[in-house]
């Protein structure tokens, strides 16, 4: 299970795990239904290993802020990206208490919760995995 092949791609709800490179572009199954798309060469496709999140010094990757969050909850769910614009701030303050407050919207927050949530059912963002996922990205 790795980060390198799972997929945020704009205008689709939820991630996608990449299956197979095709011609014209791709095949990707969903995470939340299990449903497989095909995906064209001009959509805007990001990898969830090359995401990362503005701080006042640096960017940190989501890798290292899903296994913050694992951390603190034990590697359980956490709150639901529905939660208020506040309570979602002040949580991700804990998490990562240098981000750039101007730079990262709250929509970026509501993001990175939803895709923890999806992801943790999954086994993605347990402690182990992640903890396995950042020694293969510092040995590359």
């Amino acid at each position: 299970m790795s980060f390198q092949k799972i997929l945020a791609i704009s205008g689709k709800p939820g991630l996608y795990e990449l299956k197979v490179q095709t011609r014209s572009g791709f095949v990707a199954e969903s995470l939340l239904d299990g449903k497989k798309i095909t995906v064209g060469l001009r959509s805007n496709v990001s990898l969830l290993s090359e995401i990362a999140v503005f701080t006042y010094n640096e960017e940190v990757k989501l890798i290292d802020i899903f296994k913050s969050i694992a951390t603190k909850e034990n590697g359980e769910a956490t709150i639901s990206h529905k939660e208020t614009d506040d309570k979602l701030k002040s949580y991700f303050r804990e998490i990562l208490p240098e981000y750039d407050e101007d730079r990262v919207y709250t929509s970026d927050i509501k993001k990175i919760f939803n895709w923890y949530n999806i992801l943790q059912p999954k086994g993605y963002v347990t402690l182990d995995a992640l903890n396995a996922e950042v020694k293969e990205e510092t040995a590359e």
